[in-house]
């Protein structure tokens, strides 16, 4: 074998053990990362299961020695899981599903049209990503509090000396108006990310479709909401589980009807409320057991759409 395969040799196997070494380091990687991520997840699922006597054994850490589903019996009595798993999706899930539609409207017409003061309309839209929730919600408190449109109810209430503003506290409209008028919560980010998809959308769609006679309603319905369905997707996962995780807005404008996100902020107080006073390990097995209730309904939907929406994710290109 002469002096320049051995070289050769040398240098394919430099290049196999480089490649194997390359491969490993990912993969511990990819392990570490995961380890990080579903430590908190796998933790939540020893912890609800075990009985109050492996809580209190230093030698029981991952796998309960006695199964018990007691943890959740008492945290769906003290979450009212059911009523409140109801009342999430009448106002929470309902109101994301709306937001899903509006948005797209919207935003079809800032990606479309051109109208006058629209570069200021771009700016509140930005203004809106940007500016926190939290600054908001007194405003929006006394807004729902006296429901009116310009000032139109307040005027005609000081001509007829009658208050004609309608209290919207406590009823499903505090949660859906906003959505219906684009104006929900993360409206303005759903909005932005519909028109980046819209401006990539080719306008010779639209007018083959205004050559057929369509107008822009026509063609919002039949070629824009069939061409958007990869976005339409993402914007419905992200609504979801915005709306599902949102308590601070549901806090606020509901005294009565509490979404399972306001019950998991107050859980402790509702322990006490039904009796239980206990602390410390025992009530981790608890809170732990209302966590994984809470972030199931999630898990199950994400299982079930994740592969299409890591393909919309890639489709629609998000981070652009």
């Amino acid at each position: 074998m002469s002096i320049t395969d051995n070289n050769k040799n040398s240098l394919d196997r430099k290049k196999t053990v480089g490649k194997t070494l390359i491969a490993i380091g990912r993969w511990l990687l990819i392990i570490a990362v995961s380890y990080v991520i579903l430590y908190p997840l796998l933790s939540m699922v020893s912890t609800s299961f075990k009985a109050q006597a492996d809580m209190l054994d230093p030698a029981v850490v991952w796998v309960p020695r006695h199964f018990s589903l007691t943890n959740f019996d008492i945290s769906i009595k003290a979450m009212d899981f059911w009523n409140s798993l109801f009342v999430t999706f009448k106002y929470n899930i309902l109101s994301a599903l709306i937001e899903v539609f509006t948005c797209l409207f919207t935003a079809y017409g800032f990606a479309r049209f051109k109208f006058k003061f629209k570069p200021v309309f771009i700016v509140i839209l930005i203004v809106s990503i940007v500016l926190p929730s939290e600054m908001l919600i007194v405003s929006t408190y006394t807004q729902m509090s006296y429901y009116d449109i310009f000032g139109i109810l307040k005027l005609a209430g000081n001509i007829f000396g009658k208050e004609l503003r309608p209290n919207l506290i406590d009823t499903g409209w505090a949660m859906w108006l906003p959505s219906i008028f684009a104006v929900g919560i993360r409206s303005g980010l759903f909005i932005f990310i519909y028109m980046q998809f819209l401006k990539n959308l080719p306008n010779e769609l639209e007018e083959a479709a205004s050559i057929d006679g369509a107008g822009p309603v026509k063609t919002f319905f039949k070629v824009i909401i069939p061409s958007s369905g990869v976005v339409i997707l993402t914007i419905t996962i992200f609504s979801i589980i915005w709306h599902w995780n949102e308590y601070l807005t549901s806090t606020i404008l509901y005294t009565d009807h509490f979404s399972l996100a306001v019950q998991l902020s107050q859980l402790e107080t509702r322990l006490t409320t039904i009796g239980v006073r206990d602390s410390g390990l025992l009530l981790n097995g608890i809170i732990m057991a209302a966590c994984l209730l809470f972030v199931l309904p999630m898990l199950i939907m994400y299982m079930f759409l994740q592969k299409y929406f890591i393909q919309s994710i890639d489709r629609v290109g998000i981070v652009g």
